[in-house]
């Protein structure tokens, strides 16, 4: 097992590289850049406020063609400065092996537009994310997976039909809507207003008992994990429902009922370990999407200041420094989490040996 860790961790170099060269690539042909973005602000203030000498600069720089969209009557000194500053006076090539290398030593650097440390930025929005994330799939494995296994067991009854129905509903329903939906029945919009509409804790959290900083805390969450989870749910309690039904009707069930094992035994002792290896495969994308991608749309109707919302608001602004950080630690620790739902099915499964096969 130690060999195939080892091939693993060294199989995530070239993949994180691949992973960043590719979006390295698209970004340069992609419009609007940091620079673009400054110019675009400065042709957009007053004449009066632009630039003490604009004239000048137009006369200077009005003539020659800029490769930047916005940028005639600029002085092209300006403009090579705003390229330094953004680290645009660089080839392509060597901007892209120096950022890697910061990369490997964890330095990512300074946002461009907030002059802040995009290690501190994504440390300061942590606490959202990570919050949503952990109830989402304490929420999405702990129900889920029970209500699927009741679900396979009672395949048919009226219990399986009700409960279908209302988890394709809610596979159906995507969770911004139905967030929505929450939010105009009981966050103030249009009947009762019995939660807060943003933030995850109250202005005096600092002053409230250890019990209600507790009460408060989900108080805040509450709505936002019930329409986070929605979706989450129905997945994995279908998921659940139909591995575990295609490993009943196997022969090794009928065997262990014959020799006299209860329903709960055959279950639990011999079902389980071979129905959950396909439920564990989408513990790495599940537990991704709950963390990082999955809460953009919630974190913004409900105002939590997450990841979710930095990537997005970076992206907005071309902010490269947080989007190649967060899409750095993100690949990186997607690439982790594989590694670890491998090791997961060996501990599940024993027959699993990753050793004998090719990576």
């Amino acid at each position: 097992m130690g060999a195939y860790i080892l091939r693993r961790v060294l199989l995530m170099i070239p993949t994180i590289v691949g992973i960043m060269a590719i979006s390295f690539l698209v970004v340069q042909f992609a419009p609007g850049g940091p620079v673009e973005q400054v110019i675009a602000q400065l042709q957009g203030q007053d004449s009066g406020d632009r630039l003490s000498g604009s004239a000048d600069m137009a006369n200077q720089g009005g003539g020659e063609d800029s490769r930047y969209r916005g940028a005639q009557g600029l002085d092209p000194e300006f403009i090579k400065k705003l390229e330094k500053q953004f680290g645009f006076d660089k080839p392509p090539l060597t901007r892209f092996l120096q950022m890697m290398w910061n990369y490997i030593r964890f330095d990512f650097g300074e946002s461009f537009f907030r002059n802040t440390p995009v290690l501190d930025l994504i440390i300061d929005k942590m606490p959202v994310s990570i919050s949503l994330g952990i109830w989402i799939l304490l929420a999405s494995y702990l129900i889920s997976i029970p209500l699927g296994i009741r679900k396979a067991v009672k395949d048919g009854s009226t219990f399986d039909v009700w409960t279908s129905g209302v988890i394709i509903v809610g596979y159906a329903v995507p969770s911004f809507l139905f967030g929505i939906l929450l939010i105009v029945l009981f966050a103030g919009g249009s009947f009762f207003n019995w939660f807060p509409l943003r933030g995850l804790v109250s202005d005096n959290f600092a002053d409230l008992s250890w019990w209600q900083k507790i009460i408060d805390y989900f108080w805040h969450l509450a709505l936002p994990l019930i329409a986070m989870s929605l979706s989450a749910f129905a997945t994995t309690t279908l998921l659940t429902k139909n591995s575990f039904i295609d490993e009943i009707k196997k022969q090794y069930v009928t065997t262990a009922r014959a020799k006299g094992l209860t329903e709960r035994q055959v279950l639990y002792g011999h079902v389980f370990r071979n129905a959950m290896l396909i439920v564990i495969a989408g513990f790495p994308s599940a537990f991704i999407s709950a963390f990082f991608t999955g809460s953009l749309l919630i974190e913004n109707i409900f105002s939590l200041d997450g990841l979710g919302r930095l990537g997005y608001l970076a992206i907005l602004n071309r902010d490269y420094p947080i989007v190649f950080g967060t899409l750095f630690i993100f690949s990186l620790l997607g690439l982790f989490v594989n590694l670890v739902s491998d090791l997961i099915y060996t501990w599940i499964d024993p027959r699993i040996d990753f050793e004998r096969r090719d990576v």
